[in-house]
């Protein structure tokens, strides 16, 4: 595609979409949401039966809840899969970072935080009519190795025996560091060392309960049995995915699982994000999972803002930059890219600023620890960062290029094909092309790009990407995406996706994350170096930080917002 003049482009851009998305914008910063995080929704007459019928551009790929990790397929199967603990089902003052769910207390650390002792809810039932027992629960945390969920390493290490099952996955015992009682139903966790978020990690999606006899290895387009009040009956990834009722299902805790208002919750894939949206105004679908496409803000914004939802998550989109390949395994090459993108252009791909603001760091905007800075601006630098991003800096950036001696190299960005991806991985070569480099744009599907990605097989120099928080902290984001722990060679589940890996940062880390234990307040400014020291080495370059725009239908009510889960699906009513 010919490069266009950055100025021009975004002049005539803003043109284009200024009195669509303006007005839409304006509508949606008053606009009284249905269930606002903080608040308690309104009360509604109940209503239960009825099939919902959400729609999605594709599908999210696999569905084994230890391996998925993609936030369409995790809201899909909230209501399907339970873990020991949760994420609260409601907002409001009363929200606590985590509630029982399968167990029947939160418990206190033990042995000055090494031990973690549960009990088991009796009479929880499987989808297939099996009784959940503590030998479940094991053998869970066992497969989370054996398939090679993404997040066993960051996430679970810590307990004993974690090491071995990391390093030999098919004989993962856990030995030492899973008991269980079938008599009194309780499972104690043994830990090497404390970890300050094990009870958050607890309550993740890749910690699923699945039956013991779950065979080893990731089920894809089957699901396994779960807990919760749906179960899935019908997948194609190409087509449809169908939940119904799980007929054993019976309600143990309404904050933690709540029972399910539809009888049918029935996903379909195919159409495009702006087929989507006159499909739910015409009444033919109750929900999106697509934000509201750029140019059709004004008209829902308008006309049907009873019906849209605007609402923040700890998610962002960056291009991760791999380090180990030219040119950006070149820090000034890293550092260059950073001060040249145009970051008001993502925002302006997004929105405009009532619904996305410019990302200049790798700890968003409301995540523990974010400190304002911003190191790659005009007029700033690692050294003495800005409390804000201004403007790209493209003589820096020149000036960078040629003194790392990468100039005229080719560079591929692989992005996905869905959404507004497309108009930011054009900026990004503009961009690139416009400080000395021959960049390409390669595209695929979001489902077969993002384990794309994550493989270094692939050697993909600029990956275009997103990330959503798994629960609010610092290190869901800063260990999870750049400690040397998240990198699997080889793998498709290898989220460090610029295989950045820096022994004294992941020191850093870890010294961060014990301050939790004893101090929160010094533990979120110490992860406040971290992120500006990770900046300081340019393994990524945040775009920009999004809030959800939803459209549904006029007959979806009992709209539930959550931090951690969104919009809770089974819980909306279809009248």
């Amino acid at each position: 595609m010919q490069i266009v003049n950055h100025t021009l482009f975004h002049a005539a851009l803003k043109t284009a979409f200024a009195g669509a998305y303006l007005l839409g914008l304006s509508v949606f910063q008053t606009v009284a949401l249905a269930a606002p995080i903080g608040e308690q929704p309104m009360q509604v007459a109940t209503h239960r039966g009825g099939t919902l019928n959400l729609t999605a551009q594709s599908s999210g790929g696999t569905l084994d809840p230890q391996v998925a990790y993609i936030s369409l397929t995790k809201q899909i199967e909230t209501p399907v899969y339970d873990t020991l603990l949760t994420y609260p089902k409601f907002s409001g003052p009363g929200v606590q970072p985590v509630a029982a769910n399968l167990v029947e207390q939160v418990p206190h650390p033990e042995d000055g935080g090494l031990t973690y002792r549960f009990t088991l809810r009796p009479g929880i039932y499987f989808s297939n009519g099996q009784e959940l027992t503590v030998e479940d629960v094991a053998a869970s945390f066992r497969r989370l190795f054996k398939v090679g969920s993404p997040t066993a390493g960051p996430y679970y290490s810590h307990i004993i025996g974690a090491d071995a099952c990391l390093k030999d996955p098919v004989h993962c015992t856990l030995s030492g560091g899973i008991e269980t009682n079938a008599t009194t139903r309780s499972i104690t966790f043994h830990l090497t060392s404390p970890d300050p978020e094990f009870l958050e990690r607890l309550a993740w999606g890749h910690s699923a309960i699945v039956p013991a006899a779950t065979p080893p290895h990731d089920m894809g387009n089957t699901a396994p049995p779960g807990t919760g009040p749906y179960r899935v009956v019908a997948y194609d990834p190409t087509q449809q995915l169908l939940l119904e009722r799980n007929p054993y299902f019976r309600e143990w805790s309404h904050d933690t699982q709540p029972a399910g208002y539809a009888d049918h919750i029935h996903l379909v894939f195919g159409l495009e994000p702006e087929s989507e949206v006159t499909a739910i105004e015409n009444g033919q679908y109750d929900w999106m999972y697509e934000d509201v496409p750029l140019d059709r803000l004004g008209e829902v914004g308008s006309r049907y803002v009873s019906q849209v939802q605007l609402y923040t998550l700890l998610l962002y989109y960056y291009a991760a930059l791999n380090t180990t390949l030219p040119p950006f395994d070149n820090l000034k090459a890293r550092q260059a890219l950073n001060y040249a993108v145009n970051r008001h252009a993502m925002v302006i791909y997004h929105g405009g600023s009532a619904v996305a603001l410019p990302a200049c760091q790798l700890l968003p905007q409301g995540a523990p620890g974010y400190e304002p800075s911003c190191a790659y601006t005009k007029g700033a630098s690692p050294d003495h960062p800005l409390p804000k991003w201004q403007a790209p800096d493209l003589e820096t950036a020149r000036q960078l290029v040629h003194e790392s001696g990468t100039a005229g190299q080719k560079v591929t960005i692989v992005a996905p094909l869905d959404g507004r991806y497309g108009s930011m991985a054009m900026e990004l070569r503009s961009t690139l092309a416009a400080i000395g480099y021959n960049a390409v744009v390669r595209s695929m599907t979001q489902t077969v790009q993002f384990p794309y990605v994550q493989n270094s097989d692939n050697h993909v120099q600029i990956a275009l990407t997103g990330w959503q928080a798994d629960y609010p902290s610092a290190a869901s984001f800063l260990q999870t995406l750049f400690a040397c722990g998240s990198i699997h060679p080889h793998s498709d589940n290898s989220l460090n996706m610029s295989a950045f890996c820096n022994p004294a940062i992941d020191a850093r880390m870890d010294q961060a994350a014990t301050l939790a234990l004893t101090d929160k307040t010094a533990s979120d400014h110490a992860w406040a170096d971290v992120d500006r020291a990770l900046m300081a080495q340019a393994p990524s370059v945040p775009l920009v930080q999004i809030k959800r725009v939803t459209l549904l239908s006029k007959r979806a009510r009992n709209v539930i917002v959550t931090l951690n889960d969104d919009i809770l699906l089974s819980q909306l009513q279809v009248q």
